[in-house]
């Protein structure tokens, strides 16, 4: 199974370097490639992932994937050592903190004892155990706020917590205002919801509560999904200001709130969250992914008292709630300091990272925070977002597409979300700097002359 795999990436391989296949021609999805090729589903997924490894194809989140521009440069070698493969990855974003895995592993030694891990692998119910309630309280409280131990459920992942939220206030058909550039994932849960997403305007300070207001005016809104502390793609953190006239105006519409505080764990200082100016109406939604790890994480919920029974009954019946093992790692890494070690770690680290995106994009229109693992960059005249992203891919460089992050009928700017977090700092210090090279050099000399679909 394995060489059937490769041979079919070397017959692909081999359209490429017969012309049938062009630098900037757009693959078929993996389900309809597969079922051209007549192979299995995760056989095309094997062989788009070994066509990236080559070098031959590179994916965009939101777009799908694509022939590469250009084979990797020979200038590549430091790229190439240091991230591990052809490509620098700045679309994912997962920080990882030295030593995080050692710190992790010794909270999980008690786990493994007999009696402790039988009671472990038992199932879990939505509120989870009064143990991860309450270090769940302790995680969460920021700004003065404090979540009550009742309010606290638990799912998967954040991904899956974001998810509940919106399915217990919006019903299939109904609205959804978000901030006009948005997390992709949003977009994605609210097409399998049945929930239709309504752009709202944001400025330097967030969310626009009068942009709001407008929307629910035109047609009413179930809901608002918001992020207010460093918002992804922006990383604006909105003002107590802000979000005090947020909640009233809320109050005033008559809907609810999902605040998405996956990232704040950054901003440490940030303003209270916005479920501490309307906690009867906004459930907000964490997780452990980006403070430790995505492959071993938990979902937390903070709901109005009035809600968890709705939010309970949407995690059972999307089969969103959390395993009992990861509940009981979280408890001990949480007690035992790992988050807050890691956590210091990985703010240390994300104002690193900033020193070298100030040396290498300083004047160019580059919205971000020093606290954040990401920036926003809006290109400059006359680069077009996919001219850029084909020319850093052809450099092995992946980047976000801001039309990823759009909500339309709303347009994104010519700009891509640059994230920090997960190359070496060499590989992204290398990375930036070919990047500052091209928004500093014309579109057509970029790509080389061969290559005139630009």
């Amino acid at each position: 199974m394995a060489e059937d795999f490769r041979r079919v990436a070397d017959q692909v391989a081999a359209e490429i370097a017969a012309g049938r296949l062009r630098p900037g021609d757009r693959l078929p999805t993996q389900r309809a490639f597969a079922r051209s090729r007549r192979i299995a589903n995760s056989t095309a997924i094997r062989v788009y992932g070994e066509l990236a490894r080559r070098g031959l194809a590179v994916g965009e989140v939101g777009r799908g994937t694509f022939v590469r521009a250009a084979p990797p440069s020979p200038g590549h070698a430091l790229a190439e050592e240091a991230a591990g493969g052809p490509a620098i990855n700045l679309e994912l974003n997962y920080p990882v903190a030295e030593g995080q895995s050692e710190l992790m592993a010794r909270s999980l030694t008690g786990l493994l004892r007999p009696d402790v891990l039988e009671a472990a692998t038992r199932p879990a119910a939505a509120d989870g155990t009064p143990a991860a309630r309450e270090a769940a309280v302790s995680l969460l409280a920021r700004g003065g706020w404090r979540p009550d131990a009742g309010q606290l459920l638990f799912a998967g992942n954040g991904r899956q917590a974001i998810a509940a939220a919106i399915a217990s206030f919006v019903r299939p058909g109904g609205r959804l205002g978000v901030e006009a550039l948005t997390y992709p994932l949003v977009k994605a849960v609210a097409e399998r919801l049945g929930v239709s997403l309504v752009p709202i305007a944001a400025d330097g300070d967030g969310l626009c509560p009068d942009a709001l207001s407008a929307a629910h005016r035109n047609a009413p809104l179930g809901a608002v999904y918001v992020q207010p502390t460093l918002h992804n793609p922006t990383a604006v953190t909105m003002s107590e200001e802000r979000r005090t006239h947020l909640a009233a105006v809320c109050a005033r519409l008559g809907i609810g709130a999902v605040e998405d505080t996956t990232w704040a764990f950054l901003a440490p200082t940030a303003p209270a969250p916005l479920a501490a100016h309307a906690p009867g109406r906004t459930v907000l939604v964490d997780s452990l992914s980006k403070r430790l790890a995505p492959g071993l994480t938990t979902g937390f919920l903070v709901a109005p008292t009035a809600r968890t029974g709705l939010l309970a009954d949407a995690l059972r019946s999307g089969a969103w709630t959390a395993a009992r093992f990861n509940l009981e790692a979280a408890v001990r890494w949480i007690t035992d300091g790992t988050v807050a070690a890691v956590t210091a770690a990985k703010c240390a680290d994300a104002a690193a990272r900033h020193r070298l995106v100030r040396r290498h994009l300083g004047g160019f229109r580059v919205r971000t925070d020093p606290r954040a693992y990401y920036c926003w960059w809006e290109l400059p005249a006359p680069w077009r977002t996919d001219t850029f992203v084909a020319a850093a891919a052809a450099r092995g460089i992946a980047l976000s597409p801001g039309r990823a992050f759009a909500v339309p009928p709303h347009t994104a700017p010519d700009a891509v979300r640059i994230g920090l977090a997960s190359p070496p700092p060499e590989a992204l210090s290398y990375a930036l700097g070919v990047l500052a090279g091209l928004g500093r050099s014309e579109p057509v000399r970029a790509v080389g002359p061969k290559n005139d679909y630009f």
